[in-house]
């Protein structure tokens, strides 16, 4: 016999919370994954992670419409939901959190949360009012799971500290964890996004990394930012990605940017290849 528990499947708040209190008053950690479902290697890893740091492991799949602008790709967003169960079942996860969007947003909704600075560069200035939804997603998936820890993956950044802010700002009791990106063979960051680039693309996509890990061990080896991007951003746009939205140098808790390395920092990157927009960055650690 299996010892891969059944997973239970929510789609309302009160009968989640009644779950997830007896587990916490049975003293068992609890873990949050949020997803939006189309599931990869890469949220696999957060739910592996999840497993060896929890007693019980809740993930949510919602395609959060707050977060998409009026021109990104929220209709054609891949949606795969009963592979998804299946993926989640066979990672031995304990629940699968599966609210619609009246769940999430009921009607008369009228509450968002807005987060200054870490939001107004990078991704928040080519995707406004993206991150409010995030953090007012995440907010709401938190309150109604109620877990110790949450965790999220380091390929979105920018997002991870935004969370992390926003938890810490209202005091909210848990913990956020980021989890290092898992990527392809040739150094492609996993994504669902991923599945729409055609053969073509997908070969020149890990130029990203490539380009990323090349500045990160120039910048530690003395080079400024400012060179470095410029070069990059060249080497982006002969690939073959257009438009290049950003790519930067910044303090990896404050994303101010920085021009020399003297802390952890990262060098962060979004372009369009072809229709599909990817993200992507590197951590940088200055030499002792």
């Amino acid at each position: 016999m299996s010892n891969i528990p059944a997973l239970l499947r929510f789609d309302a708040v009160t009968p989640l919370r009644d779950a997830t209190a007896r587990w916490r008053d049975a003293g068992e950690r609890i873990v949050l994954v949020p997803t939006m479902g189309a599931l990869h290697d890469g949220h696999l890893a957060l739910m592996a992670q999840a497993r060896r740091i929890g007693r019980r492991v809740v993930a949510s799949i919602f395609v959060n419409p707050t977060q998409f602008g009026p021109n990104e790709d929220f209709s054609r967003y891949p949606r795969d939901l009963e592979t998804d169960l299946a993926l989640l079942a066979a990672a031995g996860i304990d629940a699968a959190y599966l609210p619609d969007v009246e769940t999430m947003y009921p009607p008369g909704f009228s509450t968002r949360i807005e987060v200054t600075g870490l939001t107004e560069g990078l991704c928040g200035a080519f995707r406004p009012g993206h991150f409010s939804g995030v953090a007012t997603v995440v907010t709401k998936l938190v309150n109604q799971v109620r877990p110790d820890i949450a965790l999220f993956g380091e390929k979105d950044y920018q997002q991870l500290q935004v969370i992390t802010r926003t938890m810490r700002d209202l005091d909210i009791p848990v913990e956020i964890r980021g989890v290092p990106t898992l990527r392809e063979a040739d150094g492609l960051a996993l994504s669902s996004r991923n599945r729409y680039l055609t053969p073509e693309e997908r070969a020149i996509a890990p130029r990203l990394q490539s380009m990323l890990s090349r500045i990160a061990r120039e910048l530690v080896a003395g080079g400024q930012a400012t060179g470095l991007v410029a070069s990059g951003i060249a080497e982006l746009k002969q690939a073959g990605f257009s438009p290049v939205q950003y790519l930067a140098v910044c303090d990896a808790e404050t994303l101010a940017p920085v021009e020399r390395v003297a802390s952890p920092a990262r060098v962060l990157v979004a372009a369009y290849l072809g229709r599909t927009r990817l993200i992507d960055n590197v951590e940088v650690v200055p030499e002792a």
